[in-house]
Parts: structure tokens; sequence; C-alpha cells
């Protein structure tokens, strides 16, 4: 059989561009060499899209434009072409693809934009399509069909930027609904950029300030005490929900530093829960899931408290894929070795 032309994006115009490029470099040296022929596309940080054929190490530290070799290429929205455009001069060649596999964490890569261009230009993707991915990065909306599903969630209130010009009335009204802590997080943001915990007035202030640095719609949760879990669902028709893992963060939060830059934070896999709170967590995963209409692949949060109750704390369209990612780490642990999972994710896609 003909290997097929895999497309991996990574970078793009996100706050999280670093974590994008240690997650990429992962994917890349774990897709099956036997079954794709890769093509890395690399978007820098000010949205400039370029064909990369250097190795490997240079995305993962951030050196890879710089030292290239990197050629002006982009995605072609023209269905006849169903591939990327690669610019030299006012001529191209077109690069064919059979299927792409954006690994972008955040603004413009797991929240539907990019998701769109694929749809346009005809090519398979990895991962979620364009209204489950934008439903999950915006909290709001997220918490709203959560809700209206049945599926338990924190306690919420939306603040809008430009209303903190009245602080003291959105105080009053959030300290009344959810108490304090509570945590505040910009509504389209991942990987808990902009994330705050505020104990009081003052740092409620300071932690919606900064949240509106990032999105115009804020979202203000009851702060929860418990395990904090994490669930990792692959599929379309038929998800499946992995074994469990559990997260000991080395900050008070799982913070960006936590997930990404810091190794003392502890993982257990699997999950130190009883069978009976492990089969909850996994059929809420899967029945979120499903009432966001995710497909592909998501990674969802939880907390479970002592008494057994489970809420759910967030979906992940793209999570994370660096070497102490729970995503992969969680599917290895349910028989799905890394390589088998990149495969497993580009069948689902063709099959869509």
């Amino acid at each position: 059989m003909s290997k097929q032309n895999l497309a991996v994006i990574f970078g793009g115009a996100s706050s999280e561009y670093e974590v994008s490029l240690v997650s990429a470099s992962s994917v890349i040296a774990n897709v099956p060499a036997d079954l794709y022929d890769m093509i890395l596309i690399g978007i820098t940080r000010d949205g400039r899209w370029f064909h990369y054929t250097g190795p490997v190490e240079q995305i993962a530290d951030g050196t890879w434009l710089e030292k290239g070799p990197a050629v002006p290429a982009v995605i072609s929205p023209d269905r006849s072409h169903k591939g990327i455009l690669e610019l030299s001069g006012s001529s191209f060649r077109v690069l064919p693809v059979d299927a792409a596999f954006a690994v972008l964490h955040g603004k413009n890569g797991e929240d539907g934009t990019i998701q769109g261009l694929f749809e346009l230009a005809g090519i398979p993707y990895v991962g979620c399509g364009v209204a489950a991915s934008a439903i999950c990065m915006d909290k709001t909306i997220a918490h709203t069909l959560l809700d209206q599903a049945g599926i338990p969630t924190a306690r919420w209130m939306r603040v809008d930027a430009s209303s903190l010009s009245s602080f003291d009335e959105v105080e009053r009204a959030l300290a009344a609904r959810l108490g304090y802590p509570m945590f505040v997080k910009p509504a389209n943001a991942g990987s808990s950029v902009g994330v705050s915990k505020a104990r009081d007035r003052s740092a409620l202030r300071a932690a919606l300030e900064l949240a509106s640095q990032h999105d115009s719609k804020i979202v203000v949760e009851e702060a929860i005490v418990g395990r904090e879990v994490e669930c990792a669902v692959m599929g379309n028709d038929q998800p499946f929900a992995s074994v469990l893992g559990e997260i000991v963060p080395c900050n008070e939060f799982y913070d960006y530093e936590a997930k990404y830059q810091d190794d003392s934070t502890e993982l257990y896999v699997p999950a130190r829960l009883s069978e009976k709170e492990s089969a909850m967590v996994r059929e809420l995963a899967l029945a979120a899931y499903k009432a966001l209409g995710c497909s592909g692949m998501c990674r969802i949060d939880f907390f479970v408290r002592e008494d057994g109750s489970v809420i759910l704390i967030e979906p992940n369209t793209i999570p994370g894929f660096t070497s102490i990612s729970m995503y992969p780490k969680l599917m290895q642990a349910s028989g799905v070795s890394y390589s088998q999972l990149i495969d497993r994710l580009v069948r689902l896609a063709m099959d869509r």
C-alpha cells in the first residue's frame, strides 16, 4: 500500500505557540514512517505560513524559521488542489495532502478557524469539526450546552470586559453567586493562559483585568475542591473513553507552568479512584463528548469531590501531545501506543 501525505501543522498566531512546537515535535517523531510521508507546515506568531523541511530539533527549540530551510506556503481553499501551495515568486507548485493534523493549541488552532479552512479545501483533518471546536473553545457556550445536557459543571457567571469599569457592581454579583475563592478565565483561551484564582476583592480585580487581556468575554467559576482527573476520548460515532489519569499540581492549580514547564507535577495513571468513581467519570466524559458534538478526539477534565460527586472542568479538542502530556499517556495506558494513536486519529479523520 502506498504511503499517504500527512500535513503536520505547528506554531500558530496564538499565546500557546511554544507549546505547539513541543507537541508537534513529539507527534512528528511518532508518525508511522511506513504509512505516511509528512509535509511540515509552520505558522509564525504573526501568522505567516511556511513549508519547513529542516530537522525536527529546530521545531522543538523554536529556531525552525531562523535556521530553515522554510519556503512560503499556504493551504489552498480551492478543492481542485486539495493540498498546499508552495510559493516561489509569482509561481507555485501543489503539494497534495491526504490528511492534516493541526497540532495548534488555543486561538486560530482549536477554535474552528483552521478547521473551516480544511473544510473549504476538502482535506480530512484530525480532531473535532468546525462547530464542536468553536463550542469547546468558548467556555460560555460549552458551559451553556453542558448545563442544558444535565452534565454537572461548576457554578459560573459570564463577565464582559466592557463591564469592568463598573467593578463594584460586578464584584457584588460574583461574590453573591459564587463566593470566594473563585477562578477567573478568558472565555476563549486554552492551557490555563490568563487564568487566576481570586481569594478576595483585590485579587478578583487583578484577575479580571488579566483575563480581559486575552478575551473580551470572561468566565468566572466557583472554586471546586477535589481530585483533578482527566479522560482521553477518541472516536466518531462510537467513541471510547480511556483509563483515567490524576493530576496533583506542583502549583496551586494546574496552570500553564505546571502543564508544560515544571516536571514536579505528580501524575497517576490510572487515577486513584474507586471503580464506581472511575466508571462515573468515563460515562460523563462520553456524554459530554456527544453533547458537544465532538469527533476524532478530545481530552475532558474533571474534579472528583470527597463525596464522590463529579464536576466537569472543561473539554480540550486539541490536547497537549508533549512527552509529559496526558492524552497520549492515557491512550498508551489503554493499550494504544503513540504511533498507533496518530494512525487511528488520521483514519478517523478520513472516515468522517
